[in-house]
């Protein structure tokens, strides 16, 4: 388990009673959405969110995996850890990690985005000063 200092993005979530399934845990698919949304929180603080609303150009997510650890149970939150696991030349990687209220490890997951150009219908280079932004979540 990584010490909370390596994180500098962290977003809590507070889980909702209809996210439960029949063996009154957290579903795994909710996971996957408390992901996003760290992942969101990523594109928004990075200005990938305000590259695309004025370019449309940003990220597009092209792979996640999620390895459960624990579950999670209502009522309660969630708390998702967030950083930049690698940063390529068109590409870059997100590592979270997802813990319940007793700050026990519940889920740890990865994501690779890809820098697309919706206009063009490709990937562009990450930029000097795209990276160096994204750098400061390693």
């Amino acid at each position: 388990m990584n010490t909370t200092s390596e994180f500098k993005l962290s977003l809590q979530l507070r889980i909702d009673w209809s996210e439960m399934d029949t063996y009154q845990h957290v579903n795994n698919v909710n996971f996957m959405k408390y992901m996003q949304s760290a992942r969101v929180q990523f594109w928004e603080v990075s200005g990938l969110a305000k590259l695309y609303a004025e370019t449309k150009k940003g990220p597009m997510l092209v792979s996640t995996k999620c390895d459960f650890k624990n579950p999670l149970f209502f009522p309660g939150n969630v708390l998702i850890r967030t950083k930049v696991a690698f940063i390529k030349n068109s590409s870059f990687g997100l590592y979270h990690e997802l813990y319940n209220d007793n700050e026990i490890l519940c889920a740890i997951g990865n994501d690779v985005a890809v820098c697309f150009d919706f206009n063009m219908d490709k990937t562009f280079k990450i930029s000097d000063e795209l990276r160096e932004v994204m750098s400061q979540y390693v």
